[in-house]
């Protein structure tokens, strides 16, 4: 019996690693993809390598975090309630990559684990709080970076390094030696270049750093039960991942690198910057990040931080007017390489393009809600199931 749970564990962990390749490589990859710095195939196949790269170095403490800290007694950890937890990990990570949605993996994870908490009275709400609280914080110390930084910084920055991409292939393979050469496109240009060697690098951090948090979402439950060995563990939640980064992802690679924004890859570069610098200082002090949550908000908090150059804050108080502003993220879109904008006040609004045309914010709104209603399915869903099955006897 033993053994045969074993097997449903290893097959639903599976389920989740898939999950979570499809739920992460959106936000690490979807800003580079979206300007047309990588496929969808290559970005799949950096995900995998540099989640595992994160999940065999520092993910691993991570697994024992959450394995032992979030609860005040490990023992519940038992293989079935390791394997109903999993679960709902799985099924609620699943429900966002259906609608496209990249989900936050670690708010769904810690909610399963919560509600196995709550329902046993185990749960250590100090360390809970903790957690929630940087939730809260993190995003909107994303959105107001991102929009001190569109306002104030993007246009100067737009113009020195513009990436404005060129017609034809970024490289060129010459095979007729015996060794290939590879050489730059027939329009490529040395700005070019470096500007997209910058976004997929930083996508290549974020990750790093997924693996370094996510990791343990797929199996801190089996290994904290003693049902699985750390590095067995680890190598099937990266497999799993990968499997998941070359199916489900490429929905919410449109998501995040399209249907919300056409990105530049000026645009891409801070927002990566910001949501990678956030998530990795998260991570160091032991904090699982919500790094979809704040990639979003950075997204929308440059778009918002450009848009709002047409006033002043001088003659206007910029939270009562964002509402009159033609505001959109793809304001972005409209500055072009060695562009020079006018001082802040100055620009035309008209040069701004309408949220009717180049924002969807219906989209934004579907991001937004399921990110919240995901992580909410699985501790509901954990909580009742533990509290009123009496199989588990808790």
């Amino acid at each position: 019996m033993t053994e045969v749970l074993l097997i449903i564990g290893v097959v639903v962990a599976i389920f989740v690693g898939y999950n979570i390749g499809g739920s992460t490589t959106g936000p690490a990859f979807g800003p580079a993809v979206g300007a047309g710095a990588l496929s969808k195939t290559l970005a799949a196949g950096l995900m995998t390598v540099f989640f595992f790269i994160g999940g065999w170095t520092i993910g691993r403490r991570v697994v024992d975090t959450l394995g032992t800290e979030l609860v005040t007694n490990p023992e519940i950890f038992t293989l079935p309630a390791s394997i109903t937890v999993l679960f709902f990990i799985g099924l609620a990570l699943f429900v966002g990559n259906v609608f496209g949605v990249p989900a936050s993996t670690s708010m769904t994870a810690v909610g399963a684990i919560a509600g196995l908490g709550l329902a046993s009275g185990s749960l250590d709400w100090a360390v809970m709080g903790e957690i929630v609280s940087w939730w809260l914080v993190a995003p909107v110390i994303g959105f107001w970076i991102s929009a001190v930084i569109g306002r104030y910084f993007y246009a100067a920055l737009n113009e020195r390094i513009a990436l404005a991409q060129t017609e034809g292939s970024l490289l060129t393979v010459d095979r007729s030696g015996i060794i290939p050469k590879i050489g730059l496109g027939p329009n490529t240009t040395a700005r070019e270049l470096f500007g997209i060697t910058v976004v997929i690098g930083i996508g290549c951090i974020m990750a790093f750093s997924s693996g370094t948090s996510n990791v343990a979402n797929a199996i801190a439950p089996l290994v904290g039960s003693g049902a699985l060995e750390m590095n067995t563990g680890i190598i099937i939640a990266c497999l799993a991942v990968g499997i998941g980064a070359f199916t489900i992802a490429r929905r919410t690679l449109d998501t995040l690198g399209s249907d919300i924004t056409q990105l530049p890859l000026t645009a891409a570069i801070v927002v990566a910057t910001v949501s990678a610098v956030l998530v990795v200082g998260l991570s160091a002090i032991g904090i699982p990040a919500s790094f979809v949550v704040i990639a979003t908000m950075s997204i929308i908090g440059l778009g918002w931080g450009r848009a709002t150059r047409t006033m002043r804050v001088s003659r206007s108080d910029i939270s009562e007017k964002a509402g009159e502003t033609r505001l959109s993220v793809d304001s972005l879109a409209t500055d072009t390489e060695g562009e020079s904008l006018p001082p802040i006040g100055e620009e035309d609004p008209e040069d701004i393009p309408s949220a009717a045309d180049l924002f969807n914010p219906g989209t934004t709104a579907r991001v937004v809600v399921m990110q919240n209603v995901v992580p909410v399915i699985s501790t509901v869903g954990a909580y009742l199931v533990f509290r009123f099955l009496p199989f588990f006897g808790f």
